[in-house]
């Protein structure tokens, strides 16, 4: 009984070895992009830890955040800062709270972006960013009470749009059909696709790179 035991040690060690060096590369090329602010590398070696190493941490998805809120995919940072300014704790759930502030304080949603800097400081007194950001915004409003009022009559006007990544593909796309890489600007709008679904707004313009595509490799 005793051989028999350590020989399923034996046999069981190597895979676990294995496990634990892949999650450990991952993790290191998950640091490395976005020290480099490789942001789109980032974006997916974050979501490979998530997804496929399941290091459903928060430090893990704010760290996905902020790689989507610096690659210009607002909407995805924000879904992903959301659940984590509303956990437990208060380090993390602070400092998502603020980002989501900028956020929406930069689509002049002032009002949800005063809210958040105050859940920031809520959670954690000592996130001075927080507390800069929220007494700058309360003032600024004190004095703009007009901007308030409008602030509705915005928020109905919002749609979902391309993020300021998606327009970015789209252009390095545009680059290529220029030069009649048809190819390739379709590669590049599936690869953006994969990590920013509002790449979806040129579906039209991705199905007619699929067409063109078909007829040259069909003549």
């Amino acid at each position: 009984m005793l051989s028999r035991y350590f020989l399923w040690i034996l046999l069981f060690l190597p895979a676990d070895w294995e496990k634990i060096a892949a999650t450990n590369a991952a993790i290191a090329a998950a640091e490395r992009s976005f020290k480099e602010t490789d942001f789109e590398n980032s974006i997916r070696n974050h979501l490979s830890l998530l997804e496929e190493h399941g290091l459903n941490h928060p430090e893990v998805r704010f760290n996905l955040a902020l790689s989507y809120q610096n690659n210009g995919q607002e909407e995805d940072a924000k879904k992903t800062y959301e659940p984590l300014a509303s956990s437990t704790g208060s380090s993390i759930p602070s400092y998502a709270a603020n980002q989501q502030g900028v956020l929406l304080g930069n689509e002049q949603k002032y009002r949800e972006a005063l809210s958040y800097f105050k859940t920031a400081l809520l959670k954690n007194p000592n996130n001075e960013k927080a507390r800069y950001n929220y007494e700058l915004l309360s003032r600024w409003l004190e004095g703009n009470e007009e901007e308030q009022e409008n602030e509705e009559d915005r928020e109905d006007e919002d749609q979902i749009k391309p993020s300021n990544y998606a327009k970015r593909m789209k252009a390095q796309a545009d680059e290529m059909v220029d030069r009649f890489q048809f190819d390739e600007a379709l590669e590049i709008m599936e690869n953006a696709l994969e990590i920013d679904e509002t790449v979806a707004h040129y579906q039209k313009f991705m199905d007619h790179l699929n067409e063109i595509n078909e007829i040259n490799t069909n003549p």
